[in-house]
């Protein structure tokens, strides 16, 4: 039986045309690899991984959130 929040999914779902369906598809295979990925990863791993995005955070290498904005417009 689905839940309040799949039949919320899948009413937004239905209401998108054939281009925007396909997004939303391509963006949930993202996800559900990620989360496959993330299960081989062990807890030293993680800690490894974090550890390096913080030392690239210090050392600058980010963008705001505003540049994000800008990047994906142009």
């Amino acid at each position: 039986m689905a839940t309040t929040l799949e039949n919320e999914m899948l009413n937004y779902f239905t209401q998108l045309d054939n281009v925007e369906k396909n997004s939303v598809v391509k963006m949930l295979k993202v996800f559900m690899k990620g989360k496959k990925e993330n299960l081989n990863l062990s807890t030293e791993q993680y800690n490894n991984e974090l550890l390096a995005a913080e030392k690239e955070f210090k050392n600058g290498n980010c963008i705001t959130h505003d540049q994000l904005l800008n990047s994906i417009k142009n």
